[in-house]
Parts: C-alpha cells; sequence; structure tokens
C-alpha cells in the first residue's frame, strides 16, 4: 500500500479521535482474512471421489426452499425512486444504505422551491415496523441528517419536499458536523457544477471497526437511538463522486470521500478524507463503478482542488453553486 493511501487512511482516524480501516484496508490483513477464509486442502490421505454423482441424480430427502411458502426472510433493501433521489433503505439499521442524486449547472441554477414549506416526515412506502419514526429522533442528540441535502432539489417543490423524507435520514452530529464541516463539504459538491455539465453523488452511512485499547482486537461499536432503540448511528459516512464531462463515452472524474461522524475542526484539508473507491466498496459491502472502463476514469482530485470553503449557513443558500473548486494546473502549465 501506497504512503499516501496510508495518510489518506490515518487522516480519517485523526479527524476526530475515531480510529477507522487502516487495518482493515491494508493488503497483508486483506491477505490474511482471505487464507483464513479459503478451506484448506484436503490431505493426500483424504478419499477423494474420482467420479462425484452430479446433482441432478440426487434425490433430496428435504427441501430448504419449502420455507418460501410463508415469505423469504430476506434481506430486504426498498428500492425508492423519488424527483431528487433514488435510495435502498436498510431494514437492519433503519438507515439508507445508500442514497444517489444528480445535480447539473440547470438543476442548480433553478429556484422553485423553499425549504420553509417542506417538512419532515415518516417514509410511509417502507413498512411500519422498518421505518424511522419522527420520535425516534425526539431528544435525541442527532440531527436528521440529510443524505441528498435540500439545496441540491429547489428546482421543484416536490423534489424539495421529498428530501425531508426520513429514508433520505441518518442521525448526524450537529454541531462541528452535520451544520458545519459536512455541509461546507455538501457546498464543494455543487461547485463542481461550474466545472463539469453532470454530477452524480452516492451518500450513505458505514459503521467502521476501532481498536479496542483494553484487548487490542478491532470491534464495531455504535450507538442506537429510537423508543425503542432501533435506528443504527453511523460512525462514519461516504461520498462517491461522479463528474462526467457530459460526452456520450466520455471521461468520468472519479473521488470516494470518508468522513467521521463527529465534530471536524473547519482547517481541516478535504483530502485527508479521501480514500481509494475500493475502501468504500469494502467497508460498505456495495460496488459503484463496476461497469465503468478504467480507460474512462480519471482522479477528480487531480484535476480541480478538492477543498471546501467554510461559509456561513445563510451566505450559501443566498449563493448555491459559489465559486468553482480551482482547477489544478495541466502539465503543460505546470512546465510554464
Amino acid at each position: 500500500m501506497s504512503k499516501r493511501t496510508l495518510a489518506i487512511i490515518a487522516g480519517i482516524s485523526a479527524a476526530a479521535g475515531a480510529a477507522t480501516t487502516a487495518l482493515i484496508f491494508s493488503s497483508r490483513s486483506e491477505k490474511q482474512a482471505l487464507s483464513s477464509a479459503i478451506p484448506r486442502q484436503a490431505p493426500p490421505s483424504a478419499p477423494i471421489s474420482a467420479h462425484p454423482t452430479p446433482l441432478k441424480d440426487i434425490v433430496a430427502p428435504v427441501n430448504p426452499n419449502g420455507l418460501f411458502q410463508y415469505g423469504f426472510p430476506g434481506p430486504v433493501n426498498d428500492l425508492h425512486p423519488t424527483l431528487s433521489t433514488t435510495s435502498a433503505f436498510d431494514r437492519r439499521t433503519r438507515n439508507p444504505a445508500w442514497v444517489a442524486e444528480h445535480i447539473t449547472p440547470a438543476s442548480l441554477a433553478a429556484s422553485n422551491a423553499d425549504r420553509k414549506h417542506s417538512y419532515f416526515v415518516e417514509d410511509i412506502t417502507i413498512p411500519a415496523k422498518f421505518r424511522a419514526k419522527l420520535s425516534d429522533y425526539f431528544r435525541s442528540g442527532y440531527d436528521r441528517g440529510h443524505q441528498v441535502p435540500a439545496a441540491d432539489a429547489r428546482w421543484s417543490q416536490d423534489a424539495l419536499d421529498q428530501t425531508f423524507l426520513l429514508s433520505n435520514m441518518c442521525p448526524q452530529v450537529g454541531d462541528g458536523f452535520n451544520r458545519d464541516y459536512w455541509a461546507h463539504f455538501e457546498d464543494f459538491c455543487r461547485r463542481l457544477a461550474n466545472n463539469y455539465p453532470s454530477i452524480r453523488i452516492v451518500t450513505g452511512p458505514l459503521y467502521l471497526p476501532k481498536k479496542d485499547p483494553d484487548d487490542g482486537k478491532w470491534k464495531v461499536s455504535y450507538e442506537v437511538i429510537g423508543n425503542p432503540p432501533n435506528i443504527s448511528v453511523p460512525t462514519h459516512f461516504y461520498k462517491v463522486i461522479f463528474a462526467e464531462d457530459g460526452k456520450t463515452g466520455g471521461n468520468v472524474s472519479l473521488a470516494a470521500f470518508v468522513l467521521p461522524n463527529a465534530p471536524i475542526a473547519n482547517d481541516k484539508p478535504l483530502l485527508d478524507f479521501e480514500v481509494p473507491l475500493e475502501a468504500v466498496e469494502r467497508a460498505s459491502g456495495l460496488e459503484f463503478a463496476a461497469k465503468l472502463p478504467a480507460q474512462r476514469r480519471k482522479k477528480l482530485c487531480e484535476e480541480v482542488h478538492c477543498t471546501v470553503i467554510v461559509r456561513d449557513y445563510i451566505d450559501r443558500q443566498k449563493n448555491l453553486m459559489g465559486q468553482a473548486p480551482g482547477k489544478r494546473p495541466t502539465s503543460n502549465s505546470w512546465k510554464a
């Protein structure tokens, strides 16, 4: 693993004192975990059938699939498209597994909605026993944190209203994160529309391990809120950004970030939270760009300066797109 990758992962840990998954993402640990998961080869003395019976010729005395006559146990991820988002809801954590959005210069320039007319609402498309409820957040100490921000959907009041569904929310630390650094990060994503004609973003929660100081073992531990307690509080959040050049079969500039669900100093460089896309995939169990050929992939943070601009909430609302992230000099510019 390169020194840059190790520094990135270490930066995430230092951001809020929450150790992340440097060990999990290390190649050595991967190999050890992989080797332990693969069954050992049988010793030469073990009897091996040279002609195993074909499965089609075996008449089983049991039928495990008969259970399905009473219903399929799961897991079930509720796929939910709205005007401004497409998401998959994780019934176990009562949080979305991922929420996808699409922004363009035109969508951000439109101002046909006002969030003062929008209200947080429960998502009735999720079965009642699995959905997050307004009462679950009451006096929880956490914000109802938008995964797709309302400011990205001002092109329609209906679209903006749908970002207030609780299926688009996760418990987020308020001061220092949801109302501060995370908001600056969302602003950075919008400002990319000054450089690219189309930006697609996937956002979601993570539940990452940290090393137990007592026994040195890596463990996953997170709070659960609600009454009864049922909504998991993520330890981290990720964003995967696809900045498209607008051409059919054109280039796509990628970047992946993982931020701790904790207060972050406003002077913390955004690049400290950039991680390899594969790291987010391993941690989330999701795949984001399996069908995107390597020759079409570019590195976003090598094309623009991946930095946040610290501004008050009112200032962000006045000009959603703000100043474009500065483009990095080309190789010819460097020579000049």
